[in-house]
C-alpha cells in the first residue's frame, strides 16, 4: 500500500486556506486601527480656558463651600469684642473646652473647614507661643499646659475638616507694635510657629482691622504671604486685597448680585476696602481672587450671654446671597465661655442643615430630556461635552456649545409640568469664569417667557423666583467673555423662601404675577470683550 505524501494536495488546502484566514485578520486589525486612529485624531480638544483661572488651592477653597469661624479668647470672658491688650491670662479659663465639639457642629452642619482666632487684636495666643507671655500657658487652663489650637488640629484631622488660623495683625498687647522692623519679626515668627507645628494649614486669615489714633504700623505683606506660601504650599491667603481670597466688603455675608472672581490686585489695598470693588469684582480683572462673605450667627463675633443667633431662615437668606453668589459662606459661631459652642446655636445649625438638605436633596432636572443648541464635537459623535454632563456632581465635566454659534442655550422637557422657584447653575472654573449675563424662559401656549434674568455664574449661582409651573424650559446665555461652559444646572422647589425672591435677578413678574412675553431675540455675541 502506497505511503499518503504529508505534502500532498490537502495539506496545501489547507495552508492556502490559513494563510488567506491570517491575511483577512490582518487586514481587518489594520482597517480596525486605520479607523480607531481617525476617530482619535478627529475628537475636538477641550476649549482652551480664558484667563485668570484658579490655582489648586483656590479651587479646594471654593469647593469647600463653607467655612466655620471660630472667635474665641479673654473676650469670651469679659463679654468684649475688642480687648484692650491689658486683661489679665487669668480670666481665660474655659473648664469644659471640646474642641470635638466644635469639629462635630461643623461638620454635620455642612462645614468643610473652620477657622480660629488663635490670636486677635488684643493679642492673647491660644497656643503657648516661645515669642510671649500672653498665652495660654499663662493662663489657668489646664495649669498653663493647654494648647487650643493643638486641640482643634487634631479634632479637625480626625475628622477630615480643613484647618486655618486667623493670627491678627494688630496687635494691642505687644510691646513691639508700632517698630517696623521688631514687629514684623515678632508676627512673622510666630506665624512660623502656626504653620510648622500643627500639621497642615489650608486657610490662614488676616485684616487690615485697626482702631482709630492706635500705633502707626507698616506690615511686610509681601514678605508675609511669601513666607505663608513657602511652609504651607497649600493654603489659601485671606486678607481684603488677597493674594489668594478677597473681603467682601461688608459683614453681613452678603456678595454683590454681580460676583467675579476677577480682579485687579492693584486696585485692591488691605485696611482700605472699596466695598462696591470688591463685592462686585472686575469682569476686565487681571487676577483670580475670589470673594469670601464673613458674618456672624450672633450680633457680635464673639460668644456675649445676652445675644442669641439668627434665626434658620436668615441663614438660608445668607446662603443664597454668599455660597450662592460665587462665593465661600464664612460663618462664624463662637464658642461660649465653658468651651463649647452654645445649644441654641447647634440648634441654629440644625435646622438650617435640614432646610437645605429639604431643598436641594431633589433637583427637578434630573427628570427631564437635556438638549441644547448646539455641543461642541457632536458631528464626530465626541459625548464629551453633552448637556446631559450637567446633571453630574462636580466641576471637572460641562456642557460645552459648538464653536461660532450665535445662540448658546440648554432646554430642558419634562413628561409633565413642574413646579420651581429657584435655580442652580455652576461653571467649570478650571476653565475661566464665563457667563457675563443668562435669562430662563419657560414655554407657555407656545410662547417663551422669561421668568428671570441674572449676571454670573462662577462657581455656583443661586437664583430664587415666584414659584411658576411648565414642562419646558431653557437656560440661555446671553453673554459671556468667550464660549460659556455649565457643569451643573440644577432646577428646585424651595418652600421657605418662595415669597423672597433674589434681589439680584430680574424678575418679569407683575404685581399679579403674570408672566411676560420675551421681545425680541435671543441671540448672544462671542466676542470675549465685555
Amino acid at each position: 500500500m502506497k505511503k499518503m505524501n504529508s505534502h500532498g494536495p490537502t495539506t496545501k488546502i489547507i495552508k492556502i486556506k490559513q494563510h488567506s484566514v491570517c491575511r483577512i485578520s490582518m487586514l481587518i486589525l489594520l482597517i480596525s486601527l486605520s479607523l480607531f486612529a481617525s476617530a482619535t485624531t478627529l475628537l475636538k480638544p477641550p476649549p482652551l480656558p480664558i484667563l485668570p483661572i484658579p490655582s489648586s488651592a483656590q479651587i479646594s477653597w471654593q469647593l469647600d463651600e463653607m467655612a466655620l469661624f471660630l472667635h474665641f479668647g479673654t473676650n469670651t470672658f469679659t463679654d468684649s469684642e475688642w480687648g484692650t491688650g491689658h486683661i489679665s491670662p487669668s480670666v481665660f479659663n474655659p473648664t469644659e473646652l471640646d474642641a470635638r465639639q466644635w469639629i462635630s457642629v461643623a461638620k454635620k452642619a455642612g462645614f468643610s473647614r473652620v477657622i480660629l482666632t488663635v490670636k486677635h487684636h488684643d493679642g492673647f495666643c491660644l497656643w503657648p507661643s516661645a515669642y510671649t507671655d500672653y498665652s495660654v500657658k499663662s493662663s489657668p487652663w489646664k495649669n498653663g499646659t493647654g494648647d487650643v489650637l493643638f486641640e482643634l488640629a487634631i479634632a479637625a484631622k480626625e475628622a477630615g475638616i480643613g484647618l486655618g488660623v486667623y493670627l491678627s495683625p494688630w496687635d494691642r498687647h505687644e510691646g513691639c507694635y508700632g517698630k517696623t522692623m521688631d514687629y514684623n519679626e515678632f508676627y512673622m515668627g510666630q506665624m512660623t510657629e502656626l504653620l510648622t507645628g500643627y500639621g497642615e494649614i489650608k486657610e490662614v486669615w488676616l485684616d487690615g482691622a485697626k482702631g482709630e489714633g492706635e500705633k502707626d504700623m507698616q506690615y511686610f505683606f509681601r514678605s508675609w504671604f511669601s513666607l505663608i506660601h513657602q511652609l504651607q504650599p497649600g493654603a489659601t491667603i485671606f486678607s481684603d486685597a488677597g493674594p489668594d481670597t478677597r473681603w467682601v466688603g461688608d459683614e453681613a455675608g452678603v456678595a454683590g448680585s454681580t460676583c467675579w472672581s476677577l480682579v485687579n490686585q492693584s486696585s485692591l489695598t488691605i485696611g482700605h476696602t472699596d466695598a462696591e470693588y470688591s463685592g462686585g469684582g472686575d469682569p476686565q480683572g487681571q487676577d483670580w481672587i475670589p470673594a469670601e462673605c464673613d458674618v456672624s450667627i450672633r450680633p457680635g463675633w464673639f460668644w456675649h450671654p445676652s445675644e442669641l443667633p439668627k434665626s434658620a431662615l436668615t441663614l438660608l437668606d445668607i446662603y443664597y446671597k454668599s455660597a450662592g453668589r460665587n462665593c465661600l459662606l464664612l460663618l462664624n459661631v463662637p464658642p461660649n465661655s465653658s468651651g463649647l459652642i452654645s445649644d441654641e446655636d447647634v440648634q441654629v445649625l440644625r435646622e438650617f442643615t435640614e432646610l437645605r438638605r429639604a431643598i436641594f436633596s431633589h433637583n427637578l432636572a434630573v427628570n427631564a430630556v437635556l438638549t441644547a443648541s448646539s455641543t461642541r464635537g457632536s458631528s464626530f459623535g465626541d459625548s464629551r461635552f453633552e448637556p446631559s454632563h450637567v446633571l453630574e456632581e462636580g466641576i471637572f465635566h460641562y456642557w460645552a456649545p459648538e464653536e461660532d454659534q450665535s445662540d448658546w442655550i440648554i432646554y430642558l422637557d419634562f413628561a409633565t409640568s413642574v413646579s420651581f422657584n429657584m435655580i442652580q447653575i455652576q461653571e467649570p472654573i478650571h476653565m475661566g469664569q464665563r457667563v457675563v449675563s443668562f435669562h430662563l424662559d419657560i414655554l407657555s401656549q407656545g410662547i417663551w417667557q422669561t421668568v428671570m434674568k441674572g449676571t454670573t455664574v462662577g462657581y455656583r449661582r443661586l437664583v430664587r423666583f415666584p414659584t411658576v409651573k411648565s414642562q419646558q424650559l431653557r437656560l440661555v446665555i446671553d453673554k459671556a467673555r468667550a464660549d460659556p461652559l455649565i457643569s451643573c444646572l440644577g432646577i428646585y422647589s424651595d418652600p421657605f423662601s418662595v415669597d423672597a425672591p433674589d434681589v439680584s435677578s430680574t424678575s418679569y413678574f407683575n404685581a399679579s404675577r403674570i408672566i411676560q412675553p420675551v421681545v425680541g431675540n435671543h441671540s448672544s455675541s462671542t466676542s470675549a470683550q465685555i
